[in-house]
C-alpha cells in the first residue's frame, strides 16, 4: 500500500521544488484557465452545470500544463545542460525515466478529466498532445525551416482558448445559430459572434506567447544553436529577433483592444489592458535598442516580463467578467 501512496504522493513532492516558479505563477495559471469559459458562457446566472465544466476545464489545463513543461524539460535535457544546467535533469536531480513517469502520471490525469468535459474536448487535448509530442520531440531539431521551433511552440497555449470555448460549446445548452451534431460524439452548438470571439482569442494568445518565446530564444541561442534548433535567434539572429519580438507585442496589443470590442469585457479590462501593454512595449523596446553586450541580460527580464503580460491579461479576462457577475447578481 506504502509503494502505490508514494507513485502518487512523489511527482507533487518533486514539484514542489522543480522549477522556482513564482507563487503569482502558480496562482494565475487557476485565473487563467478558469477566464476562458467564463468569457465565452457570458454575464448569466451560474448553476452546478457551469460550475462542474470550469471545475474539469482547469484541472485538464492545469495538469495538461505540468505534463507539456516535463516533457519539454525531457526532450530539451541537452539543450539545458548549456543554456540551464540547474534544471531537473541536467543538474542530475531526476532520471529521465522518473521524469517522463511523472509526465505520464499527468497526461492520464489530462485525459481523464477531459473526458468529463465532453468527448470533444478529449480530442482537442489527444490533437495538442500529440503535436507537442513529436514536436518537442523530433520535429523542432529536424525540420529546416527557418524558426519553425518558435512558430509552433506556441499551439500548446492556443489550446487554452480553443479548449475554454468548446467546453462551453458542447456541454452548455444556449440559444445558437451554428449546431453541428457529431453523432455519439455530441453536438457543437454556437454562433457567429462566439467563434469570432475565438478566433481573436486565439490569434491574441498565438502573438503574445511567440513574442515572449522569441525573447526566450535570445537567452537559450548558444543551446539552440549548438543542438540544431531553429528559433528567430538562430535563423536571422539576435537583433532581428529582438525586432520580431517586439512587432509581435504590438499586435498583441492591439488584438486584446479588438478582444474588448468583441466581447462583453468592459472597460475596466480594457484599461488595466492597456496599461500592462504599454509597460511590456516599453520593455520590449528596451530590448530592440539593446547593444549586442547586454541583449542577453535584457532579455532574460523581457522574457519574464512578457510571459508575466501574457498570464496577466488573461487574469484581467478572469477580473472584469467576475466583477460583472457580481454586479449583475447583487445589484
Amino acid at each position: 500500500m506504502g509503494s502505490k501512496n508514494s507513485f502518487f504522493i512523489s511527482p507533487l513532492k518533486f514539484l514542489s521544488h522543480w522549477r522556482s516558479l513564482p507563487p503569482y505563477e502558480i496562482i494565475s495559471y487557476i485565473f487563467m484557465y478558469v477566464s476562458v469559459p467564463m468569457l465565452a458562457y457570458g454575464i448569466q446566472l451560474y448553476n452546478m452545470n457551469i460550475i462542474r465544466v470550469i471545475i474539469f476545464t482547469v484541472i485538464t489545463l492545469y495538469t495538461g500544463f505540468f505534463a507539456a513543461l516535463i516533457w519539454n524539460d525531457i526532450t530539451d535535457a541537452d539543450i539545458d545542460s548549456v543554456a540551464h544546467p540547474d534544471r531537473p535533469i541536467p543538474s542530475g536531480r531526476i532520471s529521465k525515466k522518473k521524469f517522463f513517469a511523472i509526465a505520464f502520471f499527468f497526461t492520464a490525469l489530462m485525459l481523464f478529466f477531459a473526458s468529463l468535459v465532453s468527448p470533444i474536448c478529449l480530442i482537442i487535448v489527444c490533437i495538442a498532445a500529440f503535436f507537442v509530442t513529436f514536436h518537442d520531440k523530433y520535429l523542432k531539431k529536424r525540420i529546416k525551416i527557418p524558426a519553425y521551433s518558435e512558430i509552433f511552440t506556441p499551439v500548446q497555449w492556443v489550446v487554452v482558448a480553443v479548449f475554454g470555448f468548446f467546453a462551453i460549446w458542447t456541454t452548455i445548452p444556449r440559444d445558437y445559430s451554428v449546431a453541428i451534431d457529431l453523432s455519439f460524439l455530441g453536438a457543437i452548438n454556437t454562433n457567429k459572434d462566439a467563434i469570432i470571439q475565438m478566433i481573436v482569442l486565439v490569434l491574441f494568445t498565438y502573438f503574445t506567447v511567440n513574442a515572449h518565446d522569441i525573447v526566450e530564444g535570445i537567452v537559450d541561442e548558444e543551446g539552440d544553436k549548438k543542438h540544431g534548433v531553429r528559433t528567430y535567434a538562430t535563423s536571422f539572429g539576435e537583433k532581428n529577433a529582438a525586432r520580431v519580438s517586439f512587432v509581435w507585442f504590438l499586435i498583441s496589443g492591439i488584438l486584446g483592444i479588438i478582444l474588448f470590442y468583441t466581447t462583453i469585457l468592459s472597460f475596466v479590462f480594457l484599461v488595466l489592458f492597456i496599461i500592462l501593454w504599454l509597460y511590456i512595449m516599453f520593455y520590449s523596446y528596451k530590448l530592440l535598442k539593446s547593444d549586442k553586450k547586454d541583449i542577453k541580460k535584457i532579455s532574460v527580464i523581457v522574457g519574464r516580463k512578457g510571459f508575466d503580460y501574457f498570464l496577466f491579461s488573461f487574469n484581467l479576462i478572469f477580473l472584469d467578467v467576475l466583477i460583472q457577475i457580481i454586479i449583475t447578481t447583487f445589484y
